[in-house]
């Protein structure tokens, strides 16, 4: 397996919205683990409202299969009362694996 391209998604929670932010984070586990695509799902936590996503993919459709699937759709709809902006998404190349 050849993991080469990933996605970072930084998010920033409104004030007081940070728990929720992070539930609905929690429950998008399921989701990416159904994404035959999806190699890696990570949901992660900087501060009381800075969180992120970071996923990796074998090849690009893999990567437009996810940014098409249901949780950007899901974060579409939640976005608008827990996000204090636009969710900050950027295509990486993943250098290294482990």
């Amino acid at each position: 397996m050849t993991v080469d391209r990933g996605l970072l998604a930084l998010l920033e929670a409104k004030p007081g919205k940070g728990d929720e932010l992070a539930t609905f984070l929690k429950q998008g586990r399921e989701l990416a683990a159904a994404e035959g695509g999806t190699v890696t799902w990570y949901a992660f936590r900087i501060s009381d409202t800075t969180y992120g996503i970071f996923d990796t993919f074998e090849d690009e459709n893999g990567r437009q299969a996810h940014l098409g699937g249901q949780i950007p759709a899901a974060l579409g709809v939640v976005g608008p009362d827990l996000l204090a902006g636009d969710p900050d998404i950027r295509p990486v190349d993943v250098l290294a694996v482990k």
